[in-house]
């Protein structure tokens, strides 16, 4: 009987075990769609078409957060409804229908066909303005330029980007007499 006491006594534990806190990441989304196709207006007119496979929104979190894990394709228009530009994403998330964070295969076109290409890229809808630190790649009809540390206007029209590199077909009649040219002469040209 002593031997069974001292057995039992040694077994339990004043502790109590608790699982840590829930934060806003672990709580499930307020509302889930599944298959949306949504047009969405400001103060009446028509600015952006929305599709995505899922569409997340976690009110839990402050500011409100939107997720679109499954990717997404959204499109602006301008005033009279033409699209101005059209993007699609692997992975985006809308902070506060503020800020956008965009991630993954990162795809963009603007109304002059311009293509911008990158593995992450930020719209920022107050501030009317699209960036990126990542590599971006832009393809126009007649060259390709990449580099680092891209920013825009909203409407992906003016931009910049440093680090720079590109690819720019010339005829034979614009090169220089000499025919060793030098990529550093091309550039200065």
């Amino acid at each position: 009987m002593a031997v069974m006491l001292v057995i039992t006594s040694g077994c339990s534990d004043d502790k109590l075990k608790n699982a840590p806190n829930i934060t806003a990441k672990d709580s499930l989304p307020f509302m889930q769609a599944k298959g949306v196709s949504s047009l969405i207006s400001d103060s009446g007119i028509l600015r952006y078409k929305i599709i995505a496979e899922e569409w997340n929104i976690h009110s839990t979190s402050k500011p409100q957060e939107w997720t679109f894990l499954k990717g997404i394709y959204l499109e602006k228009f301008d005033s009279t409804y033409h699209v101005e530009w059209f993007l699609q994403s692997d992975t985006a998330y809308c902070h506060n229908q503020r800020l956008w964070e965009l991630r993954g295969r990162v795809t963009m076109r603007n109304e002059k066909d311009e293509l911008f290409q990158s593995e992450e890229l930020f719209w920022d809808m107050v501030d009317h303005e699209v960036y990126s630190n990542l590599y971006m790649k832009i393809t126009t009809p007649d060259k390709e330029i990449g580099g680092y540390h891209f920013r825009s206007n909203e409407q992906m029209t003016k931009y910049s980007i440093l680090n720079s590199s590109g690819e720019f077909p010339f005829k034979d009649s614009d090169a220089p007499n000499d025919s060793l040219t030098s990529a550093s002469t091309l550039q200065k040209q």
